[in-house]
């Protein structure tokens, strides 16, 4: 996702966006963008920039209510349009799906989110024998990601692999 529209601003169909690009500026920059299901494309060009957000005009959205009507759309490039990412950067959809596995290699789930609280990213890994675990990531947490062999490895930090006394121990596949 490059970004999703946020309200109209004005009486002729602009429209704030929250762009995730490196540069917010640029999220006109990749062509037009499609809707989740790339069952729609949009044409942007930003007009403007307040705190926070860009400010767009989208092909065919010339009123307010048209803008209002496409507030909360999340906005996709093509994968082919997005720049090779750099040594140790990641795009979030080549995480999701990848098996993450303990450092002794017992299998801990597979990826399948990244959430910012707003203290950093953290990893959303379920299907596993705990459940669902958040766990941060961070080179320390998360020390290896091999997107070409489908795994990523965590190194959890002792105090949250301990059990309370009464605690019913978890069954952990080896692998």
């Amino acid at each position: 996702m490059l970004g999703a529209l946020s309200t109209p601003r004005g009486l002729r169909g602009e429209i704030k966006v929250k762009s995730f690009t490196a540069k917010p500026g640029d999220i006109a920059t990749y062509g037009p963008l499609w809707d989740k299901k790339a069952t729609r494309k949009y044409r942007l060009k930003v007009v403007g920039q307040t705190k926070g957000h860009v400010i767009v005009r989208i092909d065919g959205v010339n009123d307010r209510i048209t803008a209002e009507a496409l507030k909360g759309l999340e906005l996709y490039a093509p994968r082919g349009a997005l720049p090779e990412p750099e040594d140790e950067e990641f795009y979030h959809t080549d995480l999701i799906g990848l098996n993450a596995v303990l450092d002794n290699g017992a299998v801990l789930g597979k990826v399948t989110g990244l959430r910012d609280f707003g203290a950093g990213e953290f990893l959303e890994i379920t299907g596993g024998p705990q459940g669902e675990v958040m766990v941060p990531f961070s080179l320390d947490a998360v020390p290896e990601v091999d997107i070409k062999g489908g795994r990523i490895v965590i190194r959890l930090p002792d105090e949250l692999v301990a059990m309370p006394d009464d605690a019913a121990p978890i069954k952990v596949e080896e692998k």
